[in-house]
């Protein structure tokens, strides 16, 4: 048989072991794509995506890491009904073998958690026929429009990728028009009843002038919803393309916000499918599970150390802790109840995290590095505090006045940190071109001072202390 053949083989039997294992999930179409396709897919996140400058450049970074040897891509896969899986045509039977349980894992994992399951009622399980039909959309409009003006909205759309409001609905109606009656009106009406009640005793009739609602009624934190219903000039087509980033954006929270859990879950389950698949030839599991040690390790394979956390070492020894002493009974149950937040706080233990000598470290001006804290309430929060709001700082719409300029407001406090300011003053110009109004960010620098970032329409940025 062929190589791609024999995977196929090992694929339906893979498949069928799972099945016999208890594992649920929607079909996953596998495909084995050349290596140059497959940088492509990890760059723009999907095989067809919008076109934009900015994918170049992380292509380019990308090329350079892996060149470097410091990354390297086994598989790219899209949660789904079905899900979408492609693997690398230079890898190795062994890896490919792996990759395959690796991704029924995932595809486990993505059908049974609750994060997932309520995201894909709301954005859809087709992703990637989405994602081509929004490409096509925006082709038109390079050609209709032309590139700047184009490029002009994506700037502003993909700057503001992650700054949406998860705990709303996806499909949500504009603000109302009119106010609601305040408390103080509410009981005011309630004395006119009373007094109207008693003999003898009428009020005059007067009008109930209705109250325009201010916009917006409160802080608003999806910035990309708000910008594609209250931009006061822009065309239908710029507004979806809005709403298009936004929709991407609520796709792909839940494999943000559940990364170490799914990566965790899905190692667990390829290398438990791979030691009960008695079906491989005992150099090809060899092979798989050399690959599936590179895959877990804490860090990289000359070093002894690593200031940063790998999802998949770290989510599968939680898993397997949990299992040893819970079983995987409880295990599925926490599948399908948690996220990264819920599963770290609740799950890596004390014992756990001095096993894997976790550590809180700080670095000095002059890049010494010196550990910190191993308490494990402070170890546990700095793990999780990447994953804050959706990696993004929490930025609200506070006001839209009269002469359509905009107030935006960093929660400063809730975020744990400043802004740097110049990377804020760049996303505010590439807003300022499309709002053309003045729009301003009141925020404190990473150096703790309270800081207002103004914007001219024409897209200059001034910066206020």
């Amino acid at each position: 048989m062929s190589q791609n053949e024999t995977l196929t083989d090992y694929t339906d039997k893979i498949e069928e072991l799972a099945q016999q294992l208890g594992l649920d999930y929607y079909p996953v179409d596998f495909e084995v794509v050349p290596n140059n396709f497959m940088m492509e897919i990890a760059v723009y996140g999907l095989p067809v995506r919008m076109p934009h400058w900015s994918f170049g450049i992380r292509y380019i970074h990308q090329l350079i890491r892996q060149g470097m040897g410091n990354s390297r891509i086994f598989e790219v896969m899209f949660p789904g009904d079905p899900c979408h899986a492609y693997l690398v045509q230079d890898n190795s039977i062994a890896e490919n073998t792996l990759v395959v349980a690796h991704v029924i894992g995932h595809a486990d994992f993505a059908k049974n958690n609750h994060l997932f399951a309520r995201f894909k009622q709301m954005a859809g399980g087709h992703i990637l026929e989405q994602a081509a039909e929004r490409s096509h959309t925006i082709e038109m409009a390079l050609a209709e429009h032309g590139q700047d003006r184009v490029e002009q909205i994506l700037d502003a759309a993909l700057a503001l990728e992650p700054h949406v409001d998860i705990n709303l609905p996806l499909h949500r109606p504009p603000y109302p028009l009119v106010a609601a009656q305040s408390g103080k009106d509410n009981a005011a009406d309630s004395f006119r009843q009373r007094f109207a009640r008693l003999p003898g005793e009428a009020l005059p009739a007067t009008p109930e002038m209705p109250r325009h609602a201010p916009i917006p009624p409160r802080p608003e934190y999806d910035l990309l919803w708000f910008i594609a219903h209250y931009a006061p000039e822009l065309d239908g087509w710029e507004r979806d393309i809005f709403l298009a980033v936004r929709e991407e954006s609520f796709y792909f929270y839940p494999v943000f916000a559940c990364q170490i859990m799914n990566e965790g879950w899905a190692s667990y389950w390829h290398a438990r499918l791979l030691r009960e698949a008695d079906f491989l030839p005992s150099d090809l599991y060899v092979s798989a599970i050399r690959a599936h040690s590179d895959v877990v390790r804490p860090f990289a394979a000359d070093h002894q150390l690593s200031l940063s956390v790998n999802p998949y070492h770290l989510g599968f020894s939680i898993w397997e802790d949990i299992i040893a002493r819970q079983g995987i009974e409880k295990a599925r149950q926490i599948c399908r109840d948690e996220d990264d937040f819920g599963f770290i706080r609740n799950f890596l233990t004390p014992e756990l995290a001095d096993k894997l000598d976790l550590f809180v470290y700080e670095a000095d001006h002059e890049g010494g590095i010196r550990i910190a804290d191993k308490d494990i309430h402070a170890i546990r929060e700095a793990i999780l505090a990447p994953k804050f709001n959706y990696g993004a700082p929490r930025v609200a719409v506070t006001a839209l006045h009269v002469d359509g300029s905009l107030e935006l407001v960093h929660d400063f406090r809730d975020d744990g940190r400043g802004l740097d300011i110049p990377r804020a003053e760049r996303v505010l110009d590439y807003l300022a071109r499309i709002w053309r109004r003045p729009v301003s960010l009141q925020t404190i620098s990473s150096s703790g001072n309270p800081r207002v970032v103004s914007s001219k329409p024409a897209g200059k940025t001034l910066s206020a202390s």
